[in-house]
């Protein structure tokens, strides 16, 4: 398990007390001292923890007032270093995990698995970030020592570290052809998208989600206005920045809002909903909402969420658009009168917003995703029942996998002879005519959509289709 002989002894003089010559990892550890930072580090193992082995969802634990306890006692600056640790190790865990286990002659105990976050955790900040490596070393010893799982193993945490920071550039090179997310993942999009698109998929989620906003009117002005770049959706990209959000122009006014530019596509495809009514399934938290009333439609929003639909309505505040809410489980939703039309962005394994949700890889299996799909088609089923003869329904999520979508829409369409596909034309949106299947359903991947300099390209991965009630 141990390195080279010359790093193991280092690390244990290193661990010794020159004056009492006893161990400092055999003090008690109320003895040892906070040092700064070593929280943040303590917090971020613990949620990587939770990430990988309990399957809990990164975002839940990132919450400022019901997150985890670890992370919420923290300050600000160290909330924001948690974050980023927690989002380049999970981005790129793979390729950590390889370079922890090309220094090992041995894995580590199958019980070590607090141990092997502690690694992934420094390794990731001397990897990924700008963290000076005497720091993340420190702080994963110094981890190590005060955890009594761990405490017979902080010389070998110190020797594979100093280690990874001696060799740095060679990891880095060596580790680059390492596909950054679990192999029963990359397998499913080999199979749907082949090899190459597979791969390409898989090192655009190394890199964080571009900034898109919809905006209400005027996309190139407001692209002038907030250094921004138009896009084949009709949003705005903005150029990379560390500000905040709401101080941007407009922002206050409720000119624009967040949101990526494959989010957007779906309340598109209707086209003009003037003085139709339109029923957004599923709609928290809004933003599509907010798309369909600037279509002109007459729109009742519905969630089975009260909190999320509360969320939805001050959002809609903010941009002074009005639609009416409804609380209720959309399978079991029975209107008084049918709609014109439907939107269902459904509840899905979210495969395509890893950019964003670096942790979706890692609390996810094929068995959730067979689930969701199934969960998935009762919904549409469901949905296309509640629109008039000859009503339209647009079925998307935001995942890349096609028994969520272009597998799922062709089982309701051969079990259901009163429905139809309507295609889309690839005519009618220049700029993303690849999205465009055959079929003439959309089909976006995170590897489209290239951006000139100084805008991140991508965008996230989604499907959606437009069927058509008879």
């Amino acid at each position: 398990m141990v390195l080279n002989s010359d790093d193991t002894d280092k690390a244990a003089a290193k661990g010794r007390n020159s004056t009492t010559g006893r161990r400092d990892h055999q003090r008690p550890i109320s003895s040892l001292p906070a040092k700064p930072g070593l929280a943040a580090r303590a917090a971020a193992s613990k949620i990587l923890a939770a990430v990988i082995d309990r399957k809990t969802p990164l975002d839940g634990m990132l919450d400022a007032e019901g997150g985890n306890p670890a992370y919420r006692v923290l300050e600000d600056n160290d909330r924001a270093l948690v974050r980023a640790i927690l989002n380049s190790a999970l981005r790129h865990l793979p390729r950590i995990e390889a370079a922890i286990a090309s220094m090992l002659d041995t894995p580590l105990p199958e019980g070590a698995r607090a141990l092997h976050h502690v690694l992934v955790v420094a390794a990731a900040q001397m990897l990924y970030l700008d963290v000076p490596d005497h720091s993340a070393v420190d702080l994963a010893v110094e981890q190590a020592n005060q955890d009594p799982r761990n405490r017979r193993f902080a010389k070998l945490v110190n020797a594979v570290l100093r280690r990874i920071g001696r060799e740095k550039q060679a990891i880095l090179d060596r580790t680059s052809n390492v596909p950054a997310m679990p192999l029963w993942f990359l397998k499913r999009l080999e199979a749907a998208y082949g090899r190459e698109a597979a791969l390409a998929i898989s090192d655009t989620q190394l890199e964080p989600a571009a900034i898109d906003v919809t905006v209400k009117s005027d996309p190139q002005g407001w692209a002038d206005r907030l250094n921004g770049i138009v896009l084949p959706t009709g949003g705005v990209r903005l150029a990379a920045f560390d500000g905040s959000i709401p101080s941007l122009d407009g922002f206050v006014e409720g000119e624009w809002w967040v949101q990526d530019a494959a989010a957007s596509i779906p309340a598109k495809l209707f086209g003009s909903l003037a003085g139709k009514r339109v029923v957004d399934l599923c709609a928290a938290p809004g933003g599509k909402t907010a798309q369909l009333v600037l279509a002109g439609g007459i729109v009742t929003a519905l969630d089975q969420s009260a909190s999320r639909l509360r969320r939805l309505s001050l959002n809609l505040e903010r941009l002074g658009l009005k639609a009416e809410t409804v609380v209720a489980d959309m399978a079991k939703f029975e209107p008084a009168e049918l709609f014109d039309a439907a939107l269902l962005d459904a509840p899905c394994s979210s495969t395509g917003t890893t950019r964003r949700h670096p942790d979706v890889l890692w609390t996810k299996g094929p068995e959730d995703i067979a689930k969701l799909a199934a969960l998935q088609e009762r919904l549409l089923v469901h949905a296309l029942t509640l629109v008039k003869p000859g009503g339209i329904v647009v079925f998307s999520n935001c995942s890349l996998d096609p028994s969520e979508g272009e597998q799922l829409v062709a089982r309701v369409l051969a079990n259901n002879a009163g429905v139809e596909r309507v295609p889309i034309s690839p005519d009618s949106w220049p700029g993303l005519e690849a999205a465009i299947s055959p079929l003439g359903e959309f089909r976006t991947t995170p590897s489209m959509l290239p951006m000139s300099q100084g805008f991140a390209p991508g965008l996230d991965g989604f499907f959606a289709a437009v069927l058509r009630r008879k």
